[in-house]
């Protein structure tokens, strides 16, 4: 238990910011899977989407500090090689 003021509205904020990342790791973990999956069942225009859609939130999260900027780019770019390798686009 917090001792001081500060340390209690510390504590508070630190509470809120987990339930924040959490969400924000989850929804970026969702978009991975549905990815996965519509490159799986070959929907290309489903993939397109996803991809764009998956990319965006994942950089959204690495610029939050949810993700390091290092494993989103690498991340993003094995699932856009898939992508890619899949449908004959682009590489």
């Amino acid at each position: 238990m917090a001792q001081h003021k500060s340390a209690a509205k510390r504590a508070r904020q630190s509470v809120k910011k987990n339930a924040v990342n959490t969400a924000r790791k989850s929804r970026v973990r969702t978009g991975e899977k549905s990815l996965l999956k519509a490159i799986k069942d070959k929907d290309a225009k489903a993939v397109k989407s996803l991809l764009s859609d998956y990319t965006s939130k994942m950089m959204k999260a690495a610029q939050k500090g949810v993700f390091t900027k290092q494993s989103a780019s690498r991340k993003i770019a094995r699932l856009s090689t898939q992508v890619h390798k899949a449908f004959g686009t682009g590489k």
